[in-house]
């Protein structure tokens, strides 16, 4: 059975489907209605929910009825005809819902205004897109800002500009602008504009009027809000519409989706209309971004395979597998089981000390009885210096340290080492934030002064503190309002004014800078060149008194429990580590139009983070005795295509430094590092310039830059014949040993054989390899050479560089 709809004049068709149940609820969006003056109109959704999660789009076969006419409802789109209050009953099947309706001037006719009203349909219509004249440059002579940033100087340009040759007032609908949109005349862009169609006659309408410039008093968007926030398809084919409504600074509200631009993030799973009508393709899921003026926000659509499901009632060990399980009964996706006790020592050893199980370790861990022995081996673990050091590491690379932009070697090691040197006393993120941000003083007195030499513009200090703190990429706003996120060039400097304070100056040593509060400077925004105060990102403009260094409310701001940013950041940040990728992915590219794969994981993991006092050992344990990171990596028929929502365990090649240093554990040796004393490991390394070609090769971070993706775990074709051939695997093996000690000590080779299998993949040969092995040793004409060659062979394997 199809559906017609008429949606603004727009005929749309839904597919309708008959669900195995009745629904248990009805849902009508916007759940309130207010119409303010002649021209105001508002589109309604109506979404059916059903026991089983899912939701079916029923507006066009919803009913509606008023108990005061004072609106038409014409297929479910409201147009004022009288002042006054009603009740619009809303109903489909045994369901319905009454939303309050309020009408005000229905007889007024508002004027058109520049940017509530033509600069949308310029928008809609792609003129002032990346590719037509919102180009940095234009596009054939003529240039808007891109997404209409900045609706003052398009005004100019398309009244002033080249003495207003592009609008004709005394023949409004010939004129260059519409001549051009319509295809009257050759333009680039093709025709953008139907002659006679309602964006044809706005854009008349307001030439004629004169094309006026926007009144000082004129009311400008405040938000959007976009309806429905989610969509479950119980199966690929169908369909759901979209409203979205703008909130507006006098108060009013109005529907917009017809000046919206509408993209989708996964085409496989969903696509969505110019009209904002969503279509299920396939199993999977898509999120649908919603763009009008400065704002986005969107709908998260899941669709399903549209087979049988049953519940399979998965046992949760805590709050995490509660929401991962809730996630995966939406999506009708059954997990993977427990891994063995084998998979999951070497997996946990290697996440959270960087290093592999002992073969007497193993022995202690398989021969222990106790049901809670999973738990006591996390426990000792992360009571263990390297599981600290692991975490220097890594806040080393997000904070940047390396010799370069002026940081002397010396003020490198002071840095490194104040860094490590809270981190092994128990000092939290959020309290090392709170001493890096404001640090003033000399380079060598006050060593985290050294971050303001990694960068010292301060729009390039604000990008670096967003990206690895807030989890925020604002780059894009510099120069013009994000396309695929909420943040605006008013956002961007407005963030970056809290470090236009910041003084330099030499010390009395060459190699040493001097950071100061300068406490005078200001931030310039680049339209109107107007002074522009700190402002938190995604929050308000603090009061600051005179003489207070900007830097320190930030810190204070910045790393308050109540900041969900900060917090769900650095949850983000911990659970990549123990997955391979973060429930926002990238880690540090939150933003609209890439939410988090599981929203209710993140925010509980983030409360808990707060909760703890952002001790990242208490959610690493909450992480790894959570049974979705017990998980194994086997796949099944409702998970063999999931990549997002933790369904299976991820296997994941070993970052450079946790490599190289597992190579060294097993052959007994050691790497030489510039500046570090013998048997140092490579996760110690202060320096993220310090030469090294194995670690190069394999993708360790440089620390040129705050972005996650500088580290680098994808296998590459020089990875693989660095190992087969290089000094690292044969060198080692040589150097070390450890054959001809095993042998030295009266071992049976075969044994031998196995103790090298458990150094190295943490396992015994399996009932196909064991024969093998048995029979090679006994054809052998050397034992050391053989088994050299097996422990060559080990390190070259898949299972030995992935941790699975």
């Amino acid at each position: 059975m199809r559906w017609l709809l008429l949606v603004s004049g727009v005929c749309v068709f839904f597919s309708s489907f008959t669900q195995a149940a009745e629904p248990v609820r009805l849902v009508v969006f916007p759940p309130t209605v207010e119409l303010t003056g002649a021209r105001d109109r508002q589109g309604l959704v109506v979404q059916a929910e059903f026991a089983d999660g899912s939701t079916q789009d029923v507006t066009a076969a919803a009913t509606y009825s008023l108990d005061k006419p004072i609106v038409s409802t014409h297929k479910a789109f409201l147009a004022p005809l009288e002042e006054g209050q009603a009740t619009l009953t809303v109903s489909w099947g045994r369901h319905a819902v009454q939303i309050p309706v309020t009408v005000k001037q229905p007889k007024q006719v508002e004027p058109l205004r520049f940017r509530n009203d033509v600069l949308p349909v310029l928008t809609r219509v792609g003129c002032n897109s990346g590719k037509c004249h919102g180009a940095a440059s234009g596009k054939d002579g003529f240039r808007l800002s891109l997404f209409g940033y900045d609706p003052e100087g398009d005004h100019f340009r398309i009244t002033r500009e080249l003495g207003g040759r592009r609008v004709n007032l005394a023949h409004p609908d010939d004129c260059l602008l519409l001549n051009k949109a319509t295809g009257k005349v050759p333009h680039t862009g093709g025709q953008r504009i139907e002659p006679g169609s309602e964006n044809f006659q706005l854009l008349v309408r307001w030439l004629e009027d004169g094309a006026p410039k926007d009144p000082p008093t004129t009311a400008r968007p405040v938000g959007i809000a976009v309806y429905p926030k989610e969509a479950v398809f119980a199966r690929p084919g169908q369909a759901q519409r979209m409203v979205v409504r703008a909130r507006y600074s006098d108060g009013t509200d109005r529907d917009v989706t017809r000046f919206t631009v509408f993209v989708g993030n996964n085409d496989a799973a969903a696509t969505v209309s110019e009209d904002g009508i969503i279509t299920g393709n396939g199993p999977g899921e898509a999120f649908i971004l919603a763009r009008f003026d400065e704002f986005t926000d969107g709908t998260a659509v899941i669709i399903r395979p549209g087979t049988p499901f049953t519940d399979p009632q998965t046992p949760t060990f805590n709050y995490i597998d509660t929401h991962v399980h809730a996630k995966l009964n939406k999506l009708h996706i059954i997990p993977a089981p427990v891994c063995s006790d084998e998979v999951f020592l070497r997996r946990v050893f290697i996440d959270l000390i960087g290093l592999l199980p002992t073969p007497a370790e193993r022995e202690r861990f398989l021969a222990d009885t106790d049901p809670h022995k999973r738990e006591k081996l996390v426990d000792s673990l992360l009571e263990r210096e390297e599981f600290r050091d692991i975490w220097v590491m890594k806040w080393a690379e997000l904070l940047q340290i390396r010799t370069i932009n002026g940081i002397s070697e010396k003020g490198l090691r002071l840095y490194d080492q104040w860094l490590r040197d809270k981190i092994r006393s128990g000092v939290t993120i959020d309290a090392i934030v709170r001493e890096l941000l404001p640090a003033s003083g000399g380079t060598f007195e006050n060593p985290p002064v050294n971050y303001f030499q990694t960068e010292t513009s301060p729009q390039l200090l604000a990008e670096n503190v967003a990206q690895v703190f807030l989890g925020t990429r604002i780059q894009c706003a510099q120069c013009h309002n994000h396309p695929f996120d909420r943040w605006t060039m008013d956002d961007y400097y407005g963030f970056a004014a809290f470090f236009g304070q910041i003084g330099y100056k030499n010390a009395q040593d060459p190699r040493e800078l001097t950071v100061f509060n300068s406490g005078v400077g200001k931030t310039l925004h680049p339209v109107g060149q107007r002074p522009v105060q700190p402002k938190f990102l995604g929050g308000p403009t603090p009061e600051i008194p005179p003489g207070t260094d900007y830097r320190q409310v930030l810190a204070d701001w910045l790393t308050h429990p109540d900041n969900p940013q900060f917090r769900r950041n650095i949850a983000n940040i911990v659970w990549a580590h123990f997955f391979g990728k973060g429930i926002v992915e990238p880690v540090d590219d939150v933003r609209v139009s890439n939410p988090p794969s599981n929203p209710a994981l993140l925010d509980a993991l983030g409360s808990k983070i707060a909760e703890y006092r952002f001790d990242v050992k208490k959610l690493a344990r909450d992480i790894c005795l959570s049974r979705t990171y017990q998980l194994s990596t086997q796949r099944n028929a409702t998970n063999d295509l999931d990549e997002r929502n933790f369904s299976r365990q991820t296997v994941r090649r070993m970052r450079a430094e946790i490599l190289l240093d597992c190579i060294n554990q097993v052959t007994e040796t050691t790497s030489r590092f510039p500046g570090l004393p013998p048997g140092a490991r490579a996760i110690h390394i202060p320096d993220g310039r310090t030469p090294n070609y194995f670690l190069t090769t394999f993708g360790r971070a440089l620390r040129t830059t705050a972005c996650s993706c500088e580290v680098k775990t994808n296998p590459t074709l020089s990875q693989a014949l660095h190992l087969l051939n290089g000094d690292t695997t044969n060198g080692k093996i040589a150097e070390g040993r450890v054959v001809e000690k095993l042998l030295a000590a009266k071992k049976d080779p075969v044994a031998v054989a196995e103790e090298l299998y458990i150094r190295c993949l943490g396992r015994r040969p399996n009932a196909t390899e064991a024969p093998k092995i048995a029979q090679r040793l006994a054809s052998a004409e050397n034992h050391q050479t053989a088994l050299e060659d097996l422990f060559w062979a080990l390190l070259n394997t898949n299972e030995f560089i992935f941790n699975r």
